[in-house]
């Protein structure tokens, strides 16, 4: 498997993490303490961490410092959407779209020769 791959498909493991840790207590938390909400994130942060240390590492190298940085924003994205339409029940809007593009502009970029 390229390294490339494994970078992306740690990166990935490691952003569901985050996304259920970042926003996971609004649905299930919402009425207990600030404080819970945020032990019982960082107990889902560190599995987040635990796959997002060694995928950055091991991409580190192959890609660039930007280009890892702009993967983990195109990966959070392609994560985040489903989670807020499926999970969290929130509608969807053009902002989602014109997001995408922005960052597909982004990796274009980053990637060209």
């Amino acid at each position: 498997m390229s390294i490339t791959l494994q970078t992306i498909i740690l990166l990935t493991l490691s952003n569901v993490f985050m996304t259920f840790a970042w926003y996971g207590h609004l649905r299930h938390l919402n009425d207990k303490p600030w404080l819970l909400a945020a032990i019982a994130s960082w107990g889902i942060a560190l599995f987040e961490y635990l796959l997002q240390v060694p995928a950055n590492r091991i991409g580190y190298g192959t890609l660039s410092l930007a280009q890892l940085k702009i993967v983990q924003e195109v990966i959070t994205l392609s994560v985040f959407v489903p989670f807020a339409l499926f999970y969290m029940k929130q509608p969807l809007g053009w902002n989602y779209l014109w997001a995408g593009l922005c960052l597909l502009g982004a990796v274009y970029f980053l990637f060209k020769g």
